[in-house]
């Protein structure tokens, strides 16, 4: 028997091994594959091969059964998965279903979640902005987190690594508050959106309207090129998977790039039960990993260990690691695992009307909307609320269509809609605080279909996020009526955490591993050849996107990994 085992060993070992083919396991996977290490990437979905598996990517509204809306017997058998605005005829195959991974909430919580190949990166809003030294220096200076093992400065130069390969349109701003990057042309605003960042520039001193940067190929490069990816179209189709791969995603990017060296081995619907612990060599040694069909479970090893399954899987994965040495979960000495979850509050919106500019009008589907950086506690504490938000707006003429009338007059009607006046909408992403009791734990007695342990989860709002919430609604309120919009509305939705999908934290960087659980390199600070790089890992939020930042972290940990392993 302990030959077999010895042969079972050496068959299934490889480099690396990367739970998770997402935003950042994608990125993990290109940087092993091709600096040369033997990569398997684990994922507990299906395969969805770029250009090969989207099937609706080219479909016209009348070619859906139910004109792409989803049918109520569907969205009663999902009252979760159906809040997110990608849940629809077109998209919702990307979406799991809440069935297919069953989860605990001790307050409501919406846990949106893409188990397929590349995740929620054939899902995301692509919106992709920097973090400024101001966001890396909230926690300390405002004391509602540990501090950050790293800065700007860290991380700026695989901002411009990952930038330059995604593809990211933008402008050259010149903000310290968002700094600049590796851009293609921006998008650019319309004529209300430059009305408005006129009206804003010339009444306040720190507040700045720019076009949202975001991972679409604006301009082809010889990278795009190779990657055999396209520019973007501008058919905002995005969440059905793009079949020029215009917009960024680990399907049409990163993992072909990968697969191309010949280093890359995938296996799907497989879920990762746990990270096996070598106690007497006092590392990881492997994964165990359960097959979702058949739930035979089955033993892969390699040397480096990339856990990047999304922000609360990474956290339900190395809190049911457990060993001798690790009783409470891998790496969690100091118990803190699985604590300090936080997210983005995307509860709050505002609307507006514009009476003017009467002679234009938009045409074509801009896959991305303008944004206004955070302005709020940036440099210092001026409100009753501590950090702030930064805020995405953009602006469309009504179409009013008459359906008046009878043969030539209706037709003539339906042929001819006519616009209306200028309407603007405006939502909020708010930073919350990590706090201890924001957590998700393993439930002791309830498991799911494979044997591992349901995860519960306890986060909610507090009174900081509704101070904030108001303030948001004020100041854009001012702000709007200084740009002489009219027939302004607030609306807070009230939504549960989660639906924002920016769950953050729980395996958190920090200099002293008595308070964090990963290092300046993202490594366990008690397992050093386990990397977590994925949402998991964020000491702090802020108010940005939070994909691009992950992808530099990725990039640089993966850098460190492989020095470390030829030392």
């Amino acid at each position: 028997m302990a030959n077999i085992n010895l042969d079972n060993e050496k068959e299934n070992s490889y480099d690396v091994i990367v739970i998770g083919s997402g935003m950042s396991g994608g990125w993990a996977a290109k940087e092993f594959a091709e600096k040369g290490l033997k990569t398997l990437v684990i994922e507990r979905g299906k395969e969805v091969k770029h250009n090969v598996n989207y099937p609706t990517t080219n479909l016209n509204p009348w070619e859906f059964k139910h004109r792409g809306v989803i049918t109520q017997k569907t969205r009663d058998e999902n009252p979760i998965a159906s809040r997110c605005y990608v849940f629809n005829e077109d998209a919702e195959h990307f979406v799991s279903k809440d069935k297919e991974h069953p989860y605990i909430q001790e307050k409501p919580f919406d846990w949106i979640k893409g188990y397929q190949t590349g995740g929620k990166s054939l899902l995301w809003a692509r919106q992709t902005q920097r973090w400024s030294q101001y966001d890396f220096d909230g926690p300390r200076r405002d004391g509602f987190a540990v501090e950050w093992p790293i800065g700007y400065k860290d991380l700026a130069p695989w901002y411009s690594y990952v930038e330059k390969f995604v593809g990211i349109a933008g402008n050259y701003d010149g903000l310290d508050i968002l700094p600049d990057g590796e851009f293609l042309p921006g998008m650019g605003l319309n004529c209300i959106e430059e009305h408005f960042k006129s009206s804003v520039e010339k009444n306040y001193s720190d507040r700045y309207v720019i076009s949202g940067r975001c991972a679409h190929i604006t301009e082809q490069r010889d990278i795009f090129a190779k990657q055999g990816r396209a520019t973007c179209q501008y058919r905002n189709l995005c969440q059905r998977g793009c079949p020029f791969g215009g917009y960024f995603s680990s399907n049409s990017s990163t993992l072909p790039w990968a697969m191309k060296t010949g280093n890359l081995t995938m296996i799907h619907n497989s879920v990762v039960h746990s990270i096996l612990y070598d106690d007497q060599k006092e590392k990881a040694k492997g994964v165990r990993v359960i097959d979702s069909s058949t739930k035979e479970d089955k033993e892969y090893y390699a040397s480096i260990i990339f856990v990047n399954a999304g922000a609360l899987n990474t956290n339900l994965i190395l809190l049911n690691s457990t060993s001798g040495r690790f009783p409470q979960g891998l790496g969690n000495d100091n118990g803190l695992m699985g604590k300090f979850i936080a997210f983005h509050n995307y509860r709050a919106t505002i609307y507006a009307e514009y009476d003017g500019y009467s002679d234009k009008h938009t045409t074509g589907r801009e896959p991305t909307t303008s944004y206004l950086p955070r302005f709020r506690n940036v440099k210092k504490q001026e409100t009753d609320f501590l950090r702030g938000y930064a805020a995405g707006f953009s602006a469309r003429r009504q179409i009013i269509t008459d359906y008046n009338g009878f043969g030539e007059e209706l037709k003539e009607n339906l042929l001819n809609p006519k616009y209306g006046v200028w309407q603007m909408r405006s939502h909020m992403m708010g930073e919350t605080i990590p706090k201890e009791t924001n957590h998700v734990k393993l439930d002791v007695t309830k498991t799911d279909d494979w044997g591992i342990p349901l995860l519960r989860i306890d986060v909610d709002y507090d009174e900081n996020d509704e101070k904030m919430v108001k303030d948001y609604h004020e100041q854009f309120t001012e702000m709007f009526e200084m740009a002489g919009f009219s027939n302004i509305k607030t609306q807070d939705s009230k939504q549960a955490p989660g639906l924002d999908i920016h769950e953050m934290g729980g395996v958190r960087m920090g200099k002293d591993p008595k308070t964090s659980l990963l290092n300046k390199w993202n490594q366990l600070h008690a397992c050093k050849n386990v990397y977590v790089t994925d949402g998991a890992c964020m000491t702090s939020t802020s108010t940005q996107n939070p994909s691009l930042t992950y992808m530099a972290l990725t990039a640089r940990a993966c850098d460190h990994a492989i020095k470390e392993s030829k030392a």
